[in-house]
């Protein structure tokens, strides 16, 4: 296992399409739920421990090589809001194709003919942490700090906000993504015996209602 692979992996410019999705913040900053460092970091706190821990749960279970038809059901059942879901299937298949292109594998290229219109980014994230040949606690690291990284990303172009204050609120979060990402991985060995439903099940309203309206908008800056 090469521990770099993962650097190139979360890294931002790995071309997935993420730096165009704002992870809901666009829509708290309409709402006024951000207004600057202190609130980012406090949603980024909400997201990390609930649709990040089921998204770090879904990478770690496909890094594992659970059945990833079956995952992308269970992301499916944890995604109540139809515009989440088109999301992350647009983004499962960017991703998917920057993984092919990055590190061939079998697995991936029945994955993309599997569903030729996109799985679950979380379950694409899995499955290519796998190709790289990362294990499952990588992988849910992986997803636990997109799901922070990208708002606060998007809210220094949104409100201007200082990207060092921004920066500064990720790394107050470390010790609580180390949590995250732990339990995300546990969670995913249980699913070796239990199946797809011990995967976490968190859920965040705010998230999926803010989400819904975000797509509603004529004019926007990110697209989810």
């Amino acid at each position: 296992m090469s521990r770099a692979a993962l650097l190139v992996l979360a890294d931002g410019r790995f071309p997935a399409g993420g730096h165009a999705h704002s992870g809901g913040a666009e829509a708290a900053v309409r709402a006024g739920r951000i207004t600057g460092a202190a609130s980012l970091e406090d949603f980024c706190r909400g997201r990390l421990h609930t649709s990040g821990l089921v998204s770090a749960a879904l990478a770690a279970a496909g890094a594992l090589g659970v059945d990833p038809v079956a995952l992308d059901g269970a992301a499916d059942a944890r995604t109540p809001s139809l515009a989440l879901r088109v999301t992350a299937r647009r983004l499962g298949r960017q991703l998917l194709r920057a993984a092919r292109a990055t590190w061939p594998s079998d697995e991936l290229d029945a994955l993309a003919r599997e569903f030729p219109k996109g799985a679950h980014q979380p379950v694409v994230l899995g499955v290519a942490a796998r190709a790289a040949g990362l294990g499952p606690e990588d992988a849910a690291y992986c997803s636990a700090y997109e799901c922070v990284s990208g708002p606060a990303s998007a809210t220094v172009r949104l409100l201007s906000l200082d990207p060092f204050d921004a920066t500064a609120a990720l790394a107050r979060l470390a010790p609580e993504l180390d949590m995250v990402a732990h339990a995300a991985a546990g969670a995913a060995r249980r699913v070796l015996d239990d199946g797809v439903e011990a995967l976490p099940a968190a859920s965040a309203p705010l998230l999926e209602i803010g989400a819904e309206a975000h797509a509603a908008w004529p004019v926007r800056l990110f697209a989810s």
